[in-house]
C-alpha cells in the first residue's frame, strides 16, 4: 500500500480531477459512479488521513524530553453543487497524549483542509516508551518490514489499521473498475494494462504495436505518468488518440483515474485500449483499472531476479513481454533464468521474448493481442 496518495493532484489532459475514490452516473453511459449530473451534482468523497507530529516539553526541574503523535483522521464530506456549496465535515481525533501542550497541524497537499487544535492537559503523568515491532523480521543481514499481515510498515498506524484502510481503498477501486470494464464492454473495446519499472521500453513497444496494428484496428491510449505529457505526445504522432493522466505524487494510476479519462475519449465500438501505467513495479501490481489483463514488460537490461524482487506485480500479471531482446548479444542475461523466476511467482504467465526495436517476436505478441480482442468484439456484438 502506498504511503503517501498524492491525492487531488491528478490531472487528465491538464484538468484537475479528484484523485479519491467516487463514483458518477451519466445519462449516456453505465459508469458505476456515485455524482449525479443535472443543473448540479454530487460528490460523496472518504479521506483517511494520519499525521504525526512531535513535541518537545521543558519542565520546571530542567528536564527537556520529547515524543511523537500521531493523529488518525476521519473526514467524511458531502458536497451539493448547484449555485452554492453546503459543506457538512466529521472529524475523529485520536490523541494519546499526557502531558501540557499546544500544537497545531496542517493536512498534505490536496487535502485543502488546515486545523489547528490547542489542547491544555494538567495531569500527571509517566512516559514509555515501548514500541510493538511485532511486524517485522530480523534474519541474518537483514530487516524485514513485510513480515506483519498487512505486508507494508506505515510508522504511527498499527497493522489492523494498515490493513482496514488498505481494505477500504482497494474495495472502493474495484468498484470503479468493474464499472470501466462493464462500460467497455457495452462497446466490445479491448483493453490491456501496461505496467513495468520505468526504461522498460513501454512506450518504445506501444508505438510499435500502433505502427503496426492501426491499420485493422481502431486504437486508444491513457498514458499514466507522474508529470509532463511527453509519452503521450509520442503516441499521438502515430496518429491515434491519447489521453494524458498525471497523477502527481501517486505513483500508479487508479480506476476513477482511467473513468476520467474515458469521459474524454470517444471509444470506437470494437476496438483496442492500451493503458501505460506509471513507471513502477510495486504499487500498480493492486490497482484494477477495468482492463482484460495487465502485460508487465522487462528488459533485458533490468536483470534475471526482478520477478522474485518484485513478485506482486508478476503475480498480477498474465503476460510478460521480455523486452530488448536486440541487447541479449552485448549482455550477461540468463533468458532462462528469468523465465524461470516469473513461472515460480507465478506459473500461469504467459513469456514472449520481444524487441520493440527490431521487431523481433513483435508478431507473435500481435497475434495475442487480436485473438483476445476478437473475442471481446463478438462478445459485445
Amino acid at each position: 500500500m502506498c504511503t503517501v496518495c498524492g491525492c487531488g493532484q491528478a490531472t487528465v489532459e491538464g484538468k484537475k480531477v479528484d484523485a479519491h475514490d467516487h463514483s458518477h452516473d451519466h445519462d449516456h453511459h453505465h459508469h458505476d459512479h456515485d455524482h449525479v449530473h443535472d443543473a448540479g451534482h454530487a460528490h460523496a468523497h472518504d479521506h483517511g488521513h494520519v499525521h504525526a507530529h512531535s513535541h518537545t516539553h521543558d519542565h520546571g526541574d530542567g528536564h527537556v524530553h520529547s515524543h511523537d503523535h500521531v493523529h488518525g483522521h476521519d473526514h467524511g464530506h458531502d458536497h451539493a453543487h448547484g449555485g452554492g456549496h453546503d459543506h457538512v465535515h466529521t472529524h475523529d481525533h485520536d490523541h494519546d497524549h499526557g502531558h501540557d501542550h499546544d500544537h497545531g497541524h496542517v493536512h498534505g497537499p490536496g487535502c485543502g483542509h488546515d486545523h489547528s487544535h490547542d489542547h491544555d492537559h494538567g495531569h500527571d503523568h509517566d512516559h514509555s516508551h515501548d514500541h510493538d515491532h511485532s511486524h517485522v523480521a530480523r534474519t541474518e543481514g537483514a530487516i524485514h518490514y513485510g513480515a506483519g499481515i498487512a505486508g507494508v510498515h506505515v510508522p504511527g498506524l498499527a497493522q489492523e489499521r494498515i490493513v482496514k484502510i488498505e481494505r477500504d481503498i482497494l474495495g472502493k477501486n474495484d468498484g470503479l473498475a468493474r464499472a470501466n470494464r462493464r462500460r467497455m464492454a457495452e462497446k466490445g473495446v479491448f483493453a490491456l494494462n501496461f505496467v513495468s519499472s520505468p526504461g522498460s521500453g513501454k512506450t518504445t513497444l506501444l508505438v510499435k504495436a500502433i505502427t503496426d496494428l492501426k491499420a485493422k484496428h481502431a486504437i486508444a491510449v491513457v498514458e499514466g505518468d507522474q508529470q509532463t505529457s511527453n509519452d503521450a505526445e509520442r503516441i499521438r504522432a502515430t496518429g491515434v488518440t491519447a489521453i494524458q493522466v498525471n497523477t502527481g505524487k501517486g505513483c500508479h494510476l487508479d480506476a476513477s483515474m482511467v473513468g476520467h479519462a474515458l469521459d474524454d475519449l470517444d471509444l470506437a465500438a470494437n476496438s483496442i485500449l492500451f493503458i501505460e501505467n506509471v513507471g513502477n513495479l510495486v504499487c500498480p501490481a493492486a490497482f484494477d483499472l477495468g482492463e482484460a489483463h495487465k502485460v508487465v514488460v522487462l528488459s533485458v537490461t533490468e536483470g534475471e531476479d526482478k520477478p522474485l524482487k518484485y513478485p506482486d506485480m508478476f503475480a498480477a500479471a498474465d503476460l510478460m513481454l521480455l523486452n530488448k531482446s536486440d541487447l541479449l548479444p552485448h549482455l550477461d542475461f540468463d533468458v532462462n533464468a528469468c523465465v524461470a523466476n516469473a513461472l515460480k511467482v507465478n506459473p500461469r504467465l504467459q513469456v514472449m521474448t520481444v524487441s520493440a526495436r527490431s521487431g523481433e517476436g513483435m508478431s507473435v505478441f500481435y497475434a495475442w493481442v487480436e485473438a483476445r480482442a476478437a473475442l471481446a468484439a463478438r462478445a459485445h456484438d
